[in-house]
């Protein structure tokens, strides 16, 4: 087998008269994590199969993790899944790649709105459509300069960092490269704030305040942080801009952190446990917001707006209101864009 993918032929390759048609347009490749393509078991076992064997996402060794993975979790934990990814399928799929796919969409528009030669493609770290396709498809539009776009706010090495891991190792393949930039994180990023004020002050003015607001991040193992991870601080930084951007009623934002998964101890306060002990202390209202999704997803949809709703009610509490993630907002769309052009200063 040959040891690079093969360019499309090019008759004109050895002719000197044919002039060089120069980069092209800038591509952008928006990467999300990952769904699996179905609600059902085997789909999602093909998921957490790749998903799971990313060494970025589980520190254990290899040999080791993968006897716990193939011999336990991918043979229980897919049948538990699949129901919960039915309770909030859509009629266009997976809501994390139905709304990433819109944001992306949305995100292309504001930029060709504005006069730029940019192309636009979404990929996911895990599942379909894959980094490769997404590559392949900004390079068959004539892209010769990329933009790695993660679309995490909060850097994490288990989402950003293989995000461009996976992105550099597909480029390795290939004979011609494109040139690559790759976005940081944006968890103080005014146009970001902004569009997080501007959709909790919608939900307010048609709600009303609640008592209390939980901004629940996804969770990351305490190991990861001690070892020099910027997630925690970045999740804390997002959520003191967002009480300063509130003013008086900024005072009524905390903190905490879900999915957790396995034994080890994660980052806390967590999410379900903070919600009942609110309940239980008399907290009647309580909005709980997720900044650290872009795009609704089993996490929010299910964990949040469905076990955490049933914790909090079932411990007496009087009202559970989910705000959604800012999907394909307006307001969201054209502060993503501002984050890409400011990323493709030069290339424009």
């Amino acid at each position: 087998m040959p040891r690079y993918l093969s360019e499309p032929p090019n008759p004109q390759a050895l002719n000197l008269e044919v002039p060089d048609t120069g980069p092209g347009p800038v591509g952008v490749l928006m990467i999300n994590l990952g769904t699996p393509d179905e609600p059902t078991a085997a789909a999602v076992r093909r998921y957490l199969g790749q998903f799971l064997s990313d060494p970025r996402v589980v520190e254990l060794p290899p040999l080791l993790w993968q006897v716990i993975l193939r011999l336990f979790v991918l043979t229980r934990r897919p049948a538990a899944v699949a129901p919960k990814y039915r309770d909030i399928w859509l009629e266009r799929g997976s809501p994390l790649l139905v709304y990433s796919r819109d944001l992306a969409d949305a995100v292309a528009a504001e930029l060709a709105g504005r006069g730029l030669d940019v192309r636009v493609h979404l990929a996911m770290r895990y599942g379909n459509p894959s980094i490769a396709e997404g590559v392949d498809a900004l390079r068959s539009a004539g892209c010769g300069r990329i933009l790695v776009a993660p679309m995490y706010p909060q850097y994490a090495a288990s989402t950003t960092a293989t995000a461009v891991d996976a992105t550099c190792a597909y480029l390795a393949r290939l004979r011609r490269q494109p040139a690559l930039r790759a976005m940081a994180s944006f968890p103080q990023e005014p146009a970001y704030i902004e569009a997080l004020h501007e959709s909790l002050r919608e939900h307010w003015a048609q709600a009303g305040v609640p008592d209390r607001v939980l901004l629940s991040f996804h969770g990351l193992p305490e190991a990861s942080v001690r070892q020099g991870d910027p997630y925690f601080r970045e999740c804390l930084a997002t959520a003191q801009r967002l009480r300063e951007r509130l003013g008086a009623d900024g005072s009524r934002l905390h903190v905490a952190f879900q999915s957790r998964f396995g034994a080890a101890p994660w980052l806390q306060p967590y999410t379900l446990p903070t919600l009942r002990d609110w309940a239980r202390e008399g907290v009647g209202t309580v909005d709980v917001m997720c900044p650290g999704f872009v795009a609704d997803c089993l996490e929010t949809l299910e964990e949040i707006d469905m076990q955490c709703r049933e914790a909090f009610l079932g411990a007496g509490g009087r009202a559970f209101r989910y705000v959604p993630c800012l999907n394909a907002r307006p307001a969201w769309a054209r502060a993503y864009a501002d984050l890409i052009v400011r990323d493709l200063g030069g290339w424009l």
